[in-house]
């Protein structure tokens, strides 16, 4: 009697079970995608209703949307950006975000209203965004960048310093960044003692030659005779203005005196007799030998240089205002005609 085989043990009945299961799981990742991506395009409408208030300037409700708009729109916004009118750049990008389909073109314009939230000053909206797009995408460099400077702004350093292993884990070199918390951490302490603040300002120069200018602001406010024995006249440029601004009761007279560059400043300033016209600098020895020659109508002005974007400022900065790089600061100064405050009275 033949002995029925069953089908399954069928070599070919094996390749089409394979073949099945392979399809039924093919298509129950495809049914899980499309479900993953609506729950997400549900919760980014959510999410970003509560971004809908009156600061929506622009009337976008009843807008048809076309692919074809996307790049001129994301120009327009730009535009209002620079102009200052943020308002209506925030409504155009809200607007994008809502109808463009393509995902990276959706986190890209996420980031983008998070930079403008951080322009106009809602700085927790900013950190709304930024956190949003970090949970689609953690390892988004610029994002975790961006949101560090927001945690700076709002002085919750902790939380910076909480995104410190994140960075390490993405290979970034955030040694000055970490110094740079340090430094605010130690500056706007309430806890620390005057002398605890020192000994860590002290440490600070001593390990990051970049944190030199700030160091010895601070350190001024802190202890004069200290900040005094941080001041080197090799890099005077770097601190020429805080020292042009120090009031009489704050110079050491011995070490100006002895050193030709301090001198030849404070010489310049009104405050020191001595002439010296070796400071290697050419706009205050030019004011020196004026000052020398009896034309004493010439006064030291400054503006501020980023290294890194070039863009110069009225007012001295930790981080860049436009491109937030840290501590790339160039102190420029310039030659004015002095303007001599006098006292009118009104009776």
């Amino acid at each position: 009697m033949n002995q029925i085989i069953p089908a399954y043990n069928d070599p070919l009945f094996s390749i089409l079970l394979i073949v099945a299961v392979a399809l039924l799981i093919s298509l129950i990742n495809y049914g899980w995608s499309l479900y993953r991506q609506h729950n997400e395009e549900n919760h980014l409408i959510k999410f970003l209703e509560q971004f809908d208030n009156i600061e929506c300037t622009l009337d976008t409700a009843n807008m048809p949307f076309e692919s074809h708009m996307e790049k001129p729109l994301s120009l327009l916004a730009k535009a209002f950006e620079k102009a200052g009118e943020y308002h209506k750049a925030i409504t155009i990008y809200l607007y994008l975000i809502k109808h463009t389909k393509e995902e990276n073109t959706k986190q890209d314009l996420m980031e983008l209203l998070g930079g403008v939230y951080f322009q106009a000053g809602f700085l927790v909206r900013a950190e709304t965004i930024y956190e949003e797009i970090l949970r689609l995408k953690p390892r988004n460099i610029r994002v975790l960048y961006a949101l560090a400077v927001v945690y700076e702004t709002k002085h919750e350093y902790t939380k910076v310093e909480e995104l410190f292993e994140p960075f390490e884990i993405l290979d970034q070199d955030i040694a000055l960044l970490q110094d740079h918390i340090r430094l605010l951490q130690c500056t706007s302490s309430k806890t620390l003692s005057a002398t605890q603040k020192i000994t860590k300002l002290n440490t600070l120069i001593a390990k990051e030659p970049r944190l030199y200018r700030e160091v010895i602001r601070s350190m001024f406010l802190l202890d004069t005779q200290n900040a005094w024995r941080l001041v080197d006249t090799s890099r005077l440029k770097m601190i020429l203005d805080i020292l042009w601004n120090l009031p009489y009761s704050q110079l050491d007279l011995e070490t100006i005196k002895n050193d030709s560059k301090l001198s030849t400043l404070y010489y310049v300033k009104g405050l020191f007799d001595v002439v010296s016209k070796e400071s290697g600098i050419f706009a205050l020895d030019i004011l020196a030998h004026a000052k020398e020659n009896g034309y004493d109508e010439g006064e030291l002005h400054f503006i501020y240089l980023c290294t890194k974007c070039k863009q110069s400022f009225p007012i001295s900065f930790k981080r860049c205002p436009n491109c937030m790089t840290l501590h790339a600061i160039a102190v420029e100064e310039y030659i004015s005609k002095a303007n001599h405050e006098r006292n009118y009275s009104l009776l």
